[in-house]
């Protein structure tokens, strides 16, 4: 998905459930999310809530959308022209309704519920995205995440994944990436992370074991959901920094609930991130753009997509700074 963001906003702080937040519990921060349009007097607006002024990164996980349920009648659903990118992956996944991907490895495949699709940019690589004629309704997220410098180059790739689903007493998860509830991942990654849709039944309190050495965001498709003591309503990302090795997640509602938990190592690297390129410099951003602008070999081309490719939009006039998270306590 190509970013198309202009506006970003603030962190807020959680509010724990009664009063003082009790001793041993995690604190959680609150991002909000912000719409932004895909593009279009009819599109599909997604709800962006990473990244943002107050934090750039969980662990490596450097921008998250979450969109839908989009009615494609009204909005005309998902169609995202042949666009470029370095210096990361993207990741999407699906709650319902498919979308087809394209890129300039020659990968086609579907997107469809339940399923991961992981492509990996490095130097550059492009791709389009559309949803199928046959999706009425379309719903998910997608995610990026910032390569570190060692393998920010990396080869460009791409997999596709079916999770399991992992049933315990109160919940199911599906691990798309790293390892949680008992259950791993195959699928290799750069930096340790975790990637996990997790639905919690009705009125369920579950606490999962983490790693203390992760920290975390709980996206809430569907709630709202207690993340520790701190209330989180649906499109809201809940983060908590490491040290904690257990997470307790409750479902405050009569319907089930669906959330998306992601984690990793804290990434303390500063990274420039415009629009679709992710690097270490201002100067590294605009030769990306000049590269893409020119059609040159570093991104390849995308078959079988019917239409243009999508121009990079002007630079500001401004030297791009670099960004980071807040200074660790």
């Amino acid at each position: 998905m190509s970013n198309v963001e202009t506006e970003p906003t603030e962190l807020h702080r959680g509010t724990p459930a009664d009063g003082e937040r009790s001793a041993g519990v995690p604190h959680i921060d609150v991002l909000a999310p912000r719409d932004v349009p895909l593009g279009g007097p009819r599109a599909m607006k997604v709800r962006r809530t990473l990244p943002q002024r107050g934090r750039t990164l969980i662990g490596a996980w450097c921008f998250a959308d979450h969109y839908g349920p989009d009615d494609v009648a009204v909005t005309d659903g998902m169609d995202v022209a042949p666009h470029p990118h370095t210096g990361l992956q993207t990741v999407s996944w699906l709650f319902g309704g498919e979308i087809e991907h394209r890129d300039s490895l020659g990968s086609h495949a579907l997107v469809r519920p339940g399923e991961l699709n992981l492509m990996t940019g490095g130097y550059g690589i492009s791709h389009s995205e559309a949803s199928t004629a046959q999706t009425t309704v379309l719903h998910g997220v997608q995610l990026w995440v910032a390569l570190p410098e060692q393998h920010r180059y990396a080869e460009r790739d791409f997999q596709h994944y079916v999770p399991g689903p992992v049933r315990i007493a109160g919940a199911e998860i599906r691990v798309f990436l790293g390892s949680f509830a008992g259950d791993v991942s195959p699928v290799p990654t750069f930096t340790p992370l975790l990637g996990a849709e997790i639905v919690l039944e009705p009125r369920a309190a579950v606490t999962f074991a983490v790693d203390p050495g992760f920290e975390h965001g709980l996206l809430v498709d569907h709630g709202p959901v207690r993340m520790a003591d701190t209330l989180l309503r649906p499109a809201e990302l809940g983060y908590t920094d490491t040290g904690s090795d257990a997470l307790t997640l409750t479902n405050e509602s009569d319907d089930r609930a669906r959330t998306v938990l992601l984690g990793g190592t804290p990434f303390d690297e500063q990274i420039v991130m415009w629009w679709n390129f992710i690097g270490r410099s201002h100067e590294e951003i605009v030769r990306a753009r000049e590269d893409w602008q020119n059609a040159s070999d570093r991104f390849g081309a995308v078959e079988g997509y019917d239409g243009d490719r999508l121009p990079a939009p002007a630079l500001p006039n401004a030297v791009i700074a670099p960004r980071g998270n807040p200074p660790r306590p």
